[in-house]
């Protein structure tokens, strides 16, 4: 198995969303499920930020992300039309994976924070790949071979 590297400079994204009424349950609540939405927004935010799009990564390096694990911790709820903040860094990653910390806040107060761990995968066979070079040379350039 291939050893874990910290991020070398832990590059790090904020993403704003506001909560809509179709996020909450019947109490004004965001859905617990809707976390991980926003999360998902955040990282691939991140990554267009810094120039990286997801379809032009599948269209021209054959690579795609899934989710491999997820593991949250609800700390308070976030209600309706509440401006979240997403924070979101690279934590570690292999040449094949990415584990992302990211926090929901509202007005500095946490709310939700957890850890993502996504897997590169030929987008074709849906078998694990190195991650394209291009991400590799933005965020992580000591695992470039």
């Amino acid at each position: 198995m291939e050893a874990e590297k910290p991020a070398a400079h832990s590059p790090r994204g904020e993403f704003m969303v506001r909560v809509y009424y179709e996020d909450t349950d019947l109490g004004g609540v965001v859905y617990h499920a809707n976390h991980l939405r926003f999360m998902e927004r955040a990282r691939t935010e991140m990554l267009r930020v810094h120039g990286l799009e997801l379809d032009q990564l599948e269209r021209d390096d054959g690579a795609i992300f899934a989710v491999r694990r997820a593991e949250l911790d609800y700390v308070a709820p976030a209600r309706f039309n509440q401006l979240l903040l997403v924070s979101t860094r690279i934590d570690r990653a292999t040449s094949v994976r990415m584990v992302f910390r990211q926090e929901i806040t509202a007005e500095e107060q946490l709310l939700c924070c957890g850890k993502v761990e996504v897997a590169c995968l030929n987008a074709a066979t849906f078998r694990p790949r190195r991650i394209p070079q291009r991400i590799l040379q933005a965020f992580f350039p000591s695992l470039l071979p």
